[in-house]
């Protein structure tokens, strides 16, 4: 008896909207535009507008300086900017992209 071949599952694919590369989703984080502001989405399951970006910093300050507002349909807020800034600190200088 011949083994059957599975279908290929669907791999979601998302753009960074810092660099513009096409990845799959799981290889990138969510930002969400919510009602109590913007916040880091990493389960990725937050109801909100959602834009994606790469874990490294330069990706990070691409986006922030205009394609992530566009993204999102939104000017960030004081509060907003902040967040999101403390967060590029965290990343680390060269992290690198991940790999299929």
């Amino acid at each position: 008896m011949k083994k059957q071949k599975l279908p290929k599952k669907h791999i979601p694919q998302r753009t960074c909207v810092g660099c513009r590369e096409v990845q799959s989703k799981k290889e990138l984080v969510r930002i969400v535009r919510t009602s109590e502001g913007i916040l880091v989405d990493p389960t990725g399951k937050l109801n909100g507008r959602g834009a994606y970006i790469h874990l490294q910093k330069d990706c990070w300050e691409r986006a922030l300086k205009g394609s992530l507002s566009k993204a999102l349909r939104t000017d960030f807020s004081e509060q907003d900017r902040k967040y999101l800034e403390a967060y590029v600190m965290n990343l680390q200088e060269n992290t690198p992209k991940l790999q299929d």
